[in-house]
């Protein structure tokens, strides 16, 4: 009896600990995040077989789908031309703050 009571305590124990029976999310990356998304929308569209592969490459890649809105396609502009201008820290802050603001 007294060794039953000492492993439902241990047992409750345990599981108030943090990550051992209650696993903690953690946050997904953004490839981990695309892959989620993609999954779903192939899923929403019912896709099957080498159609479902197709749609997954094309959308992992980023091919198609959504068109940019215009902040992003600003962000996108800004970004190549600091890269193109091989700006890095405080400059590059700068010239995207510069640039997205118009």
């Amino acid at each position: 009896m007294k060794l039953l009571l000492e492993a439902s305590a241990l047992a409750l124990a345990l599981s108030l600990l943090p990550g051992v029976g209650h696993p903690q999310e953690k946050e997904l990356t953004s490839q981990q995040q695309r892959m989620k998304s993609c999954n779903a929308d192939a899923k929403d569209k019912q896709l099957k077989g080498e159609e479902r592969q197709h749609f997954m490459s094309s959308c992992l890649k980023g091919e198609g789908g959504k068109e940019l809105t215009a902040q992003q396609a600003k962000m996108k502009s800004c970004n190549r031309e600091a890269r193109d201008k091989e700006l890095k820290g405080e400059d590059r802050q700068h010239f995207m703050s510069q640039c997205l603001k118009g």
